[in-house]
């Protein structure tokens, strides 16, 4: 049966809650008690009128009885972590998890949240004594808490924010900017509406940062190594952190953004965002998408922006009647680290470990430039049409580092036509999909020549006189030949076919 009608947790949880028997509940319902209890334990579906009726006596919206892509990501993320070799004593199906997620669904975040702080435990278990085994001793900030709550906002906002599009697009009318030239109206607002001037520094008098406003001499400082496209971004945030403070002090205080560290963070990537939708305002944007088949150059080209930002702002065309195509995104560097994450298609990604090798964001790294595109198959049997490409950072002259990521996007396979990457791929028959897992230890795939770590869902076992595809990708026994000598009389019959023969 259709897993969002199966609701028997839910409908148990808001009983017990309310401490109604189950006779008490049925009588409201119109029910027996014997059906409700099959309900509870999933062996009957919610059906409609039960479910207004539910709806009413608990006076709860409908959208609580519903199996949301929320719940779906926590039960992916208590996947995840319960896949640690720290739990292998203690195995746990989908169906616990389910029952986790749906009856007490506080409880599983507090589990997640209690893993996390574990994790975030022994990675600086490890920094420190990497540290301690060196030259000495610095100071040690493993915590990645910050970073991950202000990911969690983004996810459940699916990365769309209609406050800061809204905000964005009133800014655009009031400051009287041009298309062919915004950074010239950006720098004319901020000097005849706060009285803010913009210079652009030498690297020899500011080397580290690239953006640097001093509220007292009223002067925004943009480093001259930055382009074009990034100093027009640069001034579009610090006038989303100068116009926009009590917006975001507004949104950010119904999130579960729980530290100062994790506010600023998110005040940052809410600065971004708007950033974005000033540069690339929205309607002129989606048709834009559209009417070009989303090619991200080509756009980039078009609105003044890197590929970068350009990706980022595919991801937020979620506005009712002008959607765009879901996107998810991925960013990693070379050693394999995810810095960015976001899933608008439904994809999945690893919370804490790598991305899988196979995915085309990887081989994107030996191949700086190149666009590079990917049908990937999910183990669930769901395919995405993906593309990858590097992005560089230029931070200076020569002397200076430059650091080289991979930007992954992709979305599901029934949007792929929409985009001229996927010109050329044969979407019907999808036999040339590259099988992709999430992470080594949730993937089920034994097959795989490039797996690190033994599946979850499976036992090792270690035959040291035979070696698969990977050491941990078992080998079936091979059938073994009598003791006899068939290959002997094989050779025996052809050489005297031959000598008959000659």
């Amino acid at each position: 049966m259709n897993e969002a009608l199966l609701l028997g947790a839910k409908v148990r949880a808001l009983r017990c809650r309310a401490q109604m028997t189950q006779s008490a509940l049925a009588t409201q319902l119109g029910i027996s008690p014997s059906y409700l209890n099959l309900i509870e334990n999933n062996r009957r579906p919610l059906t409609a009128p039960v479910l207004l009726k539910m709806a009413q006596i608990f006076q709860l919206d409908l959208h609580a009885f519903v199996a949301s892509e929320e719940d779906s990501r926590l039960r992916a993320d208590l996947l995840e972590a319960f896949g640690d070799p720290l739990f292998e004593g203690h195995p746990l199906t989908n169906h616990d998890l389910r029952e986790l997620v749906s009856s007490a669904p506080n409880v599983a975040r507090a589990v997640l949240a209690l893993y996390q702080g574990y994790v975030s435990a022994r990675q600086s278990a490890e920094a420190l004594g990497e540290q301690l085994a060196g030259s000495g001793f610095t100071g040690l900030d493993a915590s990645r808490l910050p970073s991950e709550e202000v990911s969690d906002l983004l996810q459940r906002r699916m990365n769309y924010f209609p406050e800061l599009e809204e905000a964005a697009e009133a800014l655009w009318r009031r400051a009287h900017l041009d298309d062919d030239d915004v950074y010239r109206g950006l720098l004319r607002y901020l000097r005849e509406a706060h009285g803010i001037v913009v210079r652009v520094v030498r690297v020899a008098e500011e080397r580290r940062a690239m953006r640097r406003f001093d509220p007292e001499t009223r002067t925004l400082s943009i480093s001259e190594v930055l382009p074009p496209r990034s100093r027009r971004f640069q001034v579009a945030h610090q006038i989303a952190l100068l116009t926009q403070a009590d917006l975001f002090e507004r949104m950010l205080s119904d999130t579960a953004i729980t530290t100062p560290d994790s506010q600023a963070l998110a005040r940052v990537a809410l600065a971004n965002y708007f950033a974005a939708a000033l540069l690339m305002p929205y309607v002129p944007f989606y048709e834009a998408a559209r009417a070009e088949r989303y090619d991200i150059e080509l756009l980039a080209h078009r609105f003044g922006a890197s590929f970068e930002q350009v990706c980022h702002r595919l991801t937020t065309l979620r506005r009712s009647g002008m959607e765009g195509v879901p996107f998810h995104l991925l960013r990693i560097d070379i050693a394999g680290n995810i810095s960015k994450r976001f899933s608008g298609s439904g994809i999945r990604f690893a919370r804490f470990s790598g991305a899988c090798p196979r995915w085309n964001v990887h081989a994107a790294l030996m191949t700086p430039g190149m666009i590079r595109t990917q049908l990937s198959r999910m183990p669930d049997g769901s395919v995405y049409f993906c593309i990858a490409r590097t992005v560089r950072s230029d931070r200076g002259g020569f002397h200076m580092p430059h650091t080289v990521q991979s930007i992954g996007m992709g979305c599901e396979v029934r949007h792929a036509r929409a985009l001229v990457y996927a010109d050329g791929f044969d979407l019907d028959t999808l036999d040339t999909a590259v099988p992709v897992g999430v992470t080594c230890r949730l993937c089920e795939r034994l097959d795989c020549e490039q797996r690190v770590f033994p599946p979850v869902q499976h036992p090792l076992h270690i035959d040291e006189n035979v070696r698969g595809l990977s050491f941990y990708a078992p080998v079936e026994e091979r059938q073994r030949l009598p003791l006899t000598q068939p290959m002997l009389d094989t050779n025996k019959e052809t050489t005297s076919s031959a000598k008959g023969g000659t």
